[in-house]
């Protein structure tokens, strides 16, 4: 199959064009296709070369820039050089602009100042670093999310990405024959969310794991039977709290189950703050 190339276009870093893109690629799995990126590109002169050796090479430009005059100049060179091409944010800042009836500033993100939102998340991401695995137990009942599992149900990947968010997310480890932490009780119980996993494929995750640290696949860590009696120890722990979900991780991608995890957090949310009808 042809090899086929993307160049992604962008007047700050372009991670936000990236992440778009190859989350439309998860679509074709069997095709080949690089992804060139191209950030700060900020004016006409730095623009024209990409766009020219795009024409060339018969590369899709897909572009986030915020200035009407350099969008309107990809625009009509894309036209021109007869270049495939995709505006992924000025149509939605149009758009935006008229439901709120206001003009946008037009800045690149970059150049804007660092915003309280800004902080929240860098505050959310040391949060969860240093309450990763069952660290700092006291920092349960501070934690906006607490995620509970045994080990290998992504706890881990799973608390980055939610902090990214700015959301404070503490993560407790299951392990077999051993209670939760005391403060785990003492936490919001809305805010718990159990995790789980298929017994066969946590037994091949374990055990890639091991070879990955070049142990042998048959230590206790990777035994089926040992594997077993852990998830059956997980779960007589989450039905003993029927006010935690529990999220079947299986083939799941983490995206997909942070996603899950907001919106069952959004629920619990609107619950708690229903009035009460009696």
């Amino acid at each position: 199959m042809e090899l086929r190339r993307i160049d992604i276009v962008s007047d700050a870093t372009g991670e936000t064009a990236e992440r778009v893109v190859r989350a439309a690629l998860l679509q074709y799995p069997h095709a080949k296709v690089q992804v060139q990126m191209h950030s700060k590109v900020r004016t006409r002169e730095l623009a024209r070369p990409i766009l020219e050796a795009a024409a060339r090479e018969g590369a899709l430009v897909v572009f986030t820039v915020v200035s009407p005059d350099l969008r309107e100049f990809i625009h009509t060179q894309s036209y021109e050089l007869k270049i495939e091409s995709l505006d992924l944010i000025g149509s939605l800042i149009g758009k935006i602009g008229t439901y709120l009836d206001r003009q946008p500033i037009n800045q690149p993100s970059p150049s804007l100042p660092l915003s309280e939102e800004y902080f929240r998340r860098i505050e959310a991401v040391e949060f969860t670093v240093k309450s990763d695995d069952g660290k700092e137990p006291r920092n349960l009942k501070r934690a906006d999310i607490l995620l509970v599992g045994v080990s290998r149900t992504s706890k881990t990947p799973l608390s980055t990405v939610l902090a990214q968010r700015g959301l404070k997310v503490a993560n407790v480890p299951i392990v077999l024959g051993i209670p939760t932490p005391p403060e785990l009780e003492e936490a919001s119980q809305d805010r718990i969310v159990g995790l789980t996993i298929g017994l066969e494929p946590l037994v091949e995750i374990r055990q890639a794991r091991l070879r990955q640290l070049g142990m042998p696949v048959d230590a206790a860590y990777g035994l089926r039977d040992q594997v077993k009696a852990e998830l059956a120890y997980a779960q007589e722990i989450f039905s003993a709290h029927p006010r935690w979900p529990v999220i079947d991780v299986t083939g799941r991608a983490i995206e997909e189950t942070a996603v899950t995890i907001l919106e069952l957090m959004s629920q619990q949310a609107a619950q708690i703050s229903r009035p009460s009808l009696t």
